[in-house]
């Protein structure tokens, strides 16, 4: 049963734009279908990352997984990881799993799941192709500037005025 709805604009070309730089990762592959170790109900895991350094002036880098195909007026935030360092370039399988698997003091702040971690692909069954952005986004402060009970709205209003940069790589997943 699908919602018959139409397919949503990628949300970051809405944005203002900024430059962008490479990001890779050894678990998802842009355009695929994200493996079940992302997914929910299966192996739940935040997939690897790696990206190129920022450019001149970054201090700080936010890592976000959005899915806008979510039946919601608002999508669905699936990870938001702040304040992660400068001069780190990548986070492992996995470092979503709890704070103490980031680097340096970064954090979570509560996907729409309610926790402070990453949570997988969990798009309602029968429903459209989602996409989930798996985002890197260069920061010129070393701090964002919101603790861990900021919602991702929150850090993305904070991240439309700090962001020097993003890069992404998007997966696929349908139930």
């Amino acid at each position: 049963m699908s919602l018959d709805r139409p397919v949503t604009p990628d949300p970051y070309a809405l944005l203002p734009a900024v430059p962008s730089f490479g990001v890779t990762s050894a678990d998802v592959t842009d355009g695929q279908p994200l493996k079940d170790d992302q997914v929910y109900a299966a192996g739940n895991t935040s997939p690897q990352l790696s990206w190129e350094p920022g450019p001149e002036g970054t201090q700080s880098y936010v890592v976000t997984c959005f899915d806008p195909d979510a039946p919601i007026v608002s999508g669905f935030w699936h990870w938001v990881a702040v304040d992660i360092p400068g001069d780190v370039t990548s986070l492992d399988t996995g470092a979503g799993a709890d704070d103490i698997y980031l680097p340096g003091g970064a954090f979570h702040v509560r996907n729409d799941f309610g926790t402070p971690s990453f949570g997988g692909a969990a798009p309602p069954e029968g429903d459209q192709v989602h996409r989930y952005f798996f985002v890197v986004h260069a920061v010129k402060e070393a701090e964002l500037g919101v603790d861990g009970d900021a919602t991702p709205a929150v850090v993305g209003f904070n991240l439309a005025f700090k962001t020097l940069a993003r890069g992404m790589v998007v997966g696929t997943y349908q139930h």
